[in-house]
């Protein structure tokens, strides 16, 4: 077999990249969770006095520092054998609720590694591995990556996007948030439309009760409740909106959730879908940000479906086409893409 020496270079080089990145995540979780970022980026520090200030060892803190340099995480500077941190590296390390804040990703990628033996065995019966069965790193990671999304376009783009939905919530809407997680999405809502009662559900009691404490923590426990359920069988009928954020994919019978929230809905009723987003065609989807969905899909979101009833395993690249085959097939008439960022696709359903 003849080898091509420039392709196979490339392809060290891109492996030299992906090991740097991967064995920098680790370091990336200890230096949130140990407030590192936090306090480096009050201003320029030495090692020692960085040690001091956050009761860590220096020698651990000092190669540590450097690999946050060498990843271009944090700045050295050699004359006074000094780090620091930009603004745009606080912003997104050190600034917990900033629109760019990361270290929640990292999170879920240590949820991933904790995954692997688990992983292997439903790689062999087929089987699933539910969302609770995860390790917790994974339900504080996702709130964290995704809230700063919900807040930078939730209120501003998404929900203007649907016909006549934010004039509704302004007046005083009933409002369901399924597969609420946390509860980011719903008390966001709440605390941007104070007319509008909204409850939140989702199968995972530990985060039903996170999503409790969080609600009382924002000032609008008054206004959101927080309840066990799945997305076939949350209770109420006549809301106005119903939305689901980044978990209809996951569902083991998504078309079933679809015609429970059809039957859940006023009829004037919209039903907010945000997704991954994902072209139809999977050549569309080959790169950096379908690598990042297919790979969290491969260890969350389609065993998590595989795990439930049916198991119809959209994964988390399913596109447009296909989420429009499962909402029609619920039960609704009308189908569009309302919105999109780079990371989401935002749909509305009506009756």
């Amino acid at each position: 077999m003849a080898i091509d020496e420039t392709k196979l270079n490339a392809f060290m080089g891109r492996f030299v990249g992906d090991l740097g990145a991967v064995m920098h995540a680790a370091t990336i979780v200890v230096g949130d969770q140990l407030g590192l970022y936090k306090k480096l980026a009050e201003g320029e520090s030495s090692v020692e006095a960085l040690a001091r200030s956050t009761e860590t060892d220096p020698r651990y803190l000092r190669e540590w520092l450097s690999a946050q340099a060498a990843s271009g995480y944090v700045q050295y500077h050699p004359a006074t054998e000094t780090f620091s941190m930009s603004e745009e590296q606080a912003l997104a390390l050190a600034q917990e609720g900033s629109l760019a804040f990361i270290p929640g990703a990292f999170q879920i990628a240590v949820a991933q590694f904790k995954a692997i033996s688990k992983m292997k065995q439903a790689f062999r019966t087929g089987l699933g591995l539910g969302w609770h069965e995860h390790d917790a790193a994974l339900f504080h990671g996702t709130e964290r990556f995704f809230r700063p999304g919900y807040a930078a376009n939730l209120v501003s783009q998404w929900l203007p996007s649907l016909e006549g939905v934010e004039s509704c919530l302004q007046a005083g809407a009933r409002v369901a948030d399924v597969g609420c997680g946390h509860g980011a999405s719903t008390i966001i809502m709440a605390q941007a439309y104070p007319a509008s009662t909204f409850v939140g559900f989702d199968y995972h009691a530990p985060s039903i009760a996170h999503a409790r404490e969080a609600a009382i923590s924002a000032g609008v426990a008054d206004r959101v409740q927080f309840d066990v359920a799945t997305a076939k069988d949350f209770p109420g009928r006549d809301y106005d909106l119903v939305a689901v954020f980044d978990c209809l994919h996951d569902m083991g019978d998504p078309v079933g959730a679809a015609a429970h929230v059809r039957q859940s809905l006023k009829s004037d009723g919209a039903w907010m879908i945000v997704e991954p987003f994902a072209n139809d065609r999977l050549e569309d989807n080959l790169n950096p940000v379908g690598r990042i969905f297919y790979s969290a899909s491969t260890f969350i979101c389609t065993p998590a479906s595989r795990s439930q009833e049916i198991g119809l395993c959209l994964g988390a690249q399913a596109g447009e086409a296909r989420m429009h085959d499962v909402v029609t097939q619920g039960g609704f008439s009308r189908f569009r893409r309302a919105a999109q960022t780079p990371f989401n696709l935002i749909y509305e359903a009506r009756p």
